[in-house]
C-alpha cells in the first residue's frame, strides 16, 4: 500500500524524477513496488526522482517497462511526432492564464505562430521572436506576406505553445495585435541592443516587425498528477 509520503516525493529536481513520480502514483504503486518490477532498490528508486538527472539506458528501459509506459514518454522525448495524438489525460481540466504569466510564459524568446489574412486568404507562418518593452519583434524577408501586412498595419494573431505529451498537458498563449515594419534607426538599435532574433529560415530576413498587442490571453490544460501540477491540484474543482 502507499503512504502520503511515499506517493508524494518531498522535492523533484529533474523533469524525469516529476515524470517517474507522477507515472508511479498514477498507477498507485510504492516505490517498493516499483524497484522490484525494475530489479532495484526502493532508496535508487527514491534517487531517479528526487536527484538523479538521468539514469543510464539500460535502467531506463526497465524502468518504463515497471512503470507500463517507453522510455520516450518518461523523458519526454518526442520531438520527431506531431504533437497531440495521445489520450486526454485523467480528470484533465481548462483554466486561464493571467496575462502577466502569459509574458512570462512567453520567456523573451522562441519560435511562435503568426496569422495573417493575405492574398489568398489567411496564412500561417512559424517565426523566431523575442519579447522586446511589451512587444513581439521578428524578422521577415522584404517581399513576404508578414512585410506587406507590417507595411500596411494589418492585424495579425501571434500563439504559441508548449506541450506535455506524455502527461496530455501544455499551454498556449495569444496575442492579437497591430504589426507594423520598424525603420528609424532608433528603435532598430534599441531592438538590437535587447536581443535581435536571428530567423532559423537563414538569411535575406532584414526587415524587422513589431506586433504591439492589445489582447492577451491563455489557457491551460492540467492533469491532477502530472509534473507542474500544484499539489492539492486533484481535489480542485
Amino acid at each position: 500500500m502507499n503512504t502520503a509520503d511515499d506517493r508524494h516525493a518531498p522535492h523533484v529536481t529533474s523533469d524525469l524524477g516529476r515524470r517517474v513520480a507522477a507515472r508511479r502514483t498514477q498507477l498507485g504503486l510504492s516505490r517498493e513496488e516499483v524497484a522490484e518490477r525494475a530489479g532495484s532498490a526502493p532508496s535508487f528508486i527514491a534517487y531517479v526522482e528526487e536527484q538523479v538527472p538521468m539514469p543510464g539506458s539500460e535502467f531506463l528501459v526497465r524502468l518504463a517497462n515497471a512503470l507500463e509506459t517507453t522510455v520516450q514518454d518518461l523523458t519526454g522525448y518526442r520531438s520527431d511526432l506531431a504533437p497531440g495524438g495521445g489520450h486526454a489525460g485523467h480528470r484533465a481540466r481548462m483554466e486561464e492564464i493571467g496575462e502577466a504569466e502569459c509574458w512570462e510564459l512567453l520567456n523573451s524568446h522562441g519560435v511562435g505562430r503568426i496569422a495573417v489574412e493575405g492574398g489568398d486568404g489567411p496564412a500561417v507562418f512559424p517565426v523566431n521572436y523575442r519579447v522586446v518593452d511589451g512587444e513581439i519583434v521578428f524578422m521577415t524577408a522584404a517581399d513576404s506576406t508578414l512585410a506587406r501586412a507590417s507595411a500596411s498595419g494589418a492585424e495579425v494573431a501571434f500563439e504559441e505553445d508548449r506541450l506535455d505529451e506524455a502527461f496530455s498537458q501544455g499551454w498556449s498563449v495569444l496575442l492579437v495585435g497591430p504589426v507594423r515594419t520598424v525603420s528609424d534607426e532608433t528603435s532598430i538599435q534599441r531592438i538590437t541592443d535587447a536581443g535581435r532574433p536571428e530567423p532559423w529560415a537563414g538569411e535575406g530576413r532584414d526587415t524587422m516587425v513589431t506586433l504591439s498587442p492589445r489582447r492577451v490571453t491563455g489557457r491551460r490544460i492540467r492533469v491532477p498528477g502530472a509534473p507542474g501540477t500544484p499539489s492539492g491540484s486533484a481535489d480542485q474543482t
